[in-house]
């Protein structure tokens, strides 16, 4: 890429559907709001129904003709998975881009969701990985129409580099460190795009034309950092930390970028991976190929998780 990527250089996304999950703030807000005034049907994914509509609302206020709606989704609840997408699935209608957005970090305490799954993994990596496959049927629809091909975007984060797939405790039932398993739900999830990515590839088509691509969006001052259950102490810490975020490193719009980039940019691959280009991929203006550390690459461990999310959700996918 020799001149920078920006919002304007999104195809038109005329005729497109699109899903994005926790699309009510941060960067799945902005993703939504930028499709949507380029023409896509957006589903607006919340677990709450309120702020979903807020948001539909604010999506309104600034593209008066967007095609949207709010759904309710729940990625700590199988059951409102399921139920969701059979919905969607119901509908018929094909499932032109998927947007993996959803995510818990580092609560102070371990938690559970509703199926007994320690919150992050089980929102951040489960929770996706049965939407991705239960939904595998609509996307197969897009695949078939023969247009532009459909994609898989899943969130992931600089903080990969420093997770561990711990198969000994992936529920972190023996130690609970609040961001080592935030780190490890994130490399879980850059492993699932890319296995996602070589089992497409292997199946053949119509399968071979979904694209699964990996994004992350450097460090960004969203609900994601400021969430949570904390001491009035640490929230206004949390609070000042945001603000010096805001200021030195990336805005949620610029976080939000390399979303946009893998869901829609005609350069971006299948099996790509792409982030901001700035200081340590933290922030920048200049979207690009993000750097991917070793554990990353791991085929043999990303064979092992793609099992351990089938036989824990219950749910099979290619």
């Amino acid at each position: 890429m020799t001149a920078k990527w920006t919002v304007a250089d999104i195809p038109s996304q005329a005729g497109r559907r699109v899903l994005i999950t926790g699309a009510n703030s941060g960067i799945g807000y902005y993703a939504a709001l930028e499709l949507a005034r380029k023409g896509a049907r957006v589903l607006l994914g919340c677990r709450d129904r309120a702020k979903g509509e807020s948001a539909l609302a604010r999506i309104r206020a600034e593209v008066p003709n967007a095609a949207a709606e709010a759904v309710l989704l729940d990625l700590a609840s199988l059951a409102s998975v399921r139920e969701f997408a059979a919905a969607e699935v119901g509908r018929g209608a094909p499932l032109d881009l998927l947007i993996n957005n959803a995510g818990v970090m580092a609560p102070k305490k371990r938690l559970e969701t509703a199926d007994g799954f320690e919150l992050q993994f089980g929102t951040n990596v489960l929770g996706h990985f049965a939407l991705t496959a239960l939904l595998w049927p609509a996307l197969l629809r897009a695949a078939e129409a023969g247009a532009e091909r459909p994609r898989v975007v899943t969130l992931a984060s600089i903080a990969h580099k420093r997770g561990r797939l711990n198969f000994d405790d992936l529920q972190a039932t023996k130690r609970y460190s609040p961001m080592g398993v935030y780190q490890q739900s994130k490399l879980a999830d850059l492993m699932f795009a890319f296995e996602l990515d070589r089992r497409v590839r292997a199946a053949g088509l119509p399968t071979a034309n979904i694209m699964s691509v990996a994004a992350h969006p450097g460090v960004a001052n969203t609900n994601l950092f400021k969430a949570g259950e904390f001491h009035p102490v640490e929230m206004k810490m949390r609070k000042g930390v945001g603000l010096l975020i805001g200021a030195l490193l990336n805005s949620v719009p610029g976080g939000a970028l390399p979303t946009l980039y893998a869901a829609t940019a005609t350069e971006a691959v299948s099996g790509g991976y792409y982030g901001p280009q700035g200081f340590q991929e933290m922030r920048g203006d200049d979207v690009g190929p993000a750097k991917i550390a070793a554990q990353g690459l791991d085929q043999e461990a990303a064979r092992r998780l793609w099992g351990e999310c089938e036989r824990l959700t219950r749910v099979g996918l290619l």
